[in-house]
């Protein structure tokens, strides 16, 4: 099974996190995640994540630590996901016609995730990161 590379950002503002919807006829359509996307070859995963991150939400962002590697075999694929904590330098505003929202740490177990962000969100939810 082939294996997707992804970095994410987990950018908190005021106790909640940053979340964009998946767009229809993508995988995963109509899920809450955090932004990011694949790692295209010959890329860090940090530069990854600004590529991203200015791609889909027209923001710059300083990326800090990597704090959850994990990874979750779909059906059709396999992701290794990379959270890293990051810091917004702007503010940012879906350019790829996606939803985006904040939501607060104890509001994240009813937002429907992909279920390869379910490790990090129950992370985030007990405080532990």
């Amino acid at each position: 099974m082939k294996r997707v590379v992804v970095a994410a950002a987990v950018i908190e503002r005021g106790g909640a996190f940053l979340l964009a919807r998946r767009l229809e006829g993508t995988h995963l359509a109509g899920h809450w995640e955090f932004p990011g996307g694949k790692l295209h070859e010959g890329e860090t995963l940090e530069e990854c994540l600004a590529r991203e991150i200015r791609e889909e939400l027209d923001a710059a962002i300083e990326v800090g630590e990597e704090i959850l590697a994990t990874i979750h075999d779909y059906p059709d694929r396999s992701v290794e996901l990379r959270f890293f904590r990051c810091l917004l330098l702007g503010e940012p505003r879906p350019v790829m016609g996606q939803e985006m929202r904040w939501v607060a740490r104890a509001d994240l177990g009813a937002v429907p995730l992909p279920p390869a962000d379910a490790e990090l969100a129950g992370l985030l939810i007990s405080r532990s990161v």
